[in-house]
């Protein structure tokens, strides 16, 4: 009888060890699981097949699906000061329908710089623009040493709060034009801009 004892809780331990390592392993491959993405949305534009996380869409989730003339995004990047994380809303068209601003640069900006220059960020030239044309209270910044320059076009806050906006608008590789908005903040981080923006479009089939 004691035999018989022993026996039913040598086997009892046996399997609670079982278990335990079962539930264990159970876990360890529920974390090696990377979670499921959320939905996710396809647009056709100019020839290119996105696919968009719907938290990426910068009004919210679409159920329109196919052909597109534009496709609007709002990306998070470390573009801010100290590489803290920002807000940029990104508009993405055919190449049809941009002019990028390192061609606005000299083509039209280059005719309304006022003589005098503000400082900025370390590597910019910031020259306004004088008020006509609708350029009143802009600024554009400008790397003036390259030969395809980073460009962007800022607008003073409205009323003087906050901080002043600013676009910048590139052809990529693939041909897709993209218009960035964003906070003037960002711009101390120039020299990364075009890479980090880059790497979350590559990631919804835009190079």
């Amino acid at each position: 009888m004691a035999f018989n004892l022993l026996a039913l809780a040598v086997m009892a331990a046996t399997g609670a060890v079982g278990l335990a390592y079962g539930i264990d392993a159970l876990g360890r491959h529920r974390d090696a699981t990377p979670p499921r993405e959320g939905k996710s949305y396809v647009r056709n534009l100019a020839g290119h097949t996105l696919t968009i996380p719907a938290t990426w869409l910068r009004f919210g989730d679409s159920d329109e699906q196919g052909f597109a003339s534009q496709v609007d995004l709002q990306l998070t990047v470390p573009l801010g000061p100290d590489a803290r994380a920002t807000k940029v809303d990104v508009t993405l068209l055919p190449r049809s329908r941009v002019r990028t601003s390192a061609s606005l640069l000299d083509g039209v900006y280059l005719h309304q710089f006022m003589p005098n220059e503000v400082s900025g960020p370390t590597g910019l030239v910031g020259k306004p623009l004088y008020p006509t044309d609708g350029f009143e209270g802009e600024t554009v910044w400008y790397d003036p040493l390259a030969a395809n320059p980073f460009v962007a076009k800022c607008m003073a806050p409205v009323e003087g709060t906050g901080n002043a906006q600013c676009l910048r608008t590139v052809l990529l590789e693939s041909g897709i034009g993209a218009v960035y908005a964003f906070d003037a903040d960002a711009l101390g981080n120039w020299r990364n801009f075009d890479t980090a923006l880059a790497e979350p479009l590559k990631a919804i089939g835009v190079h």
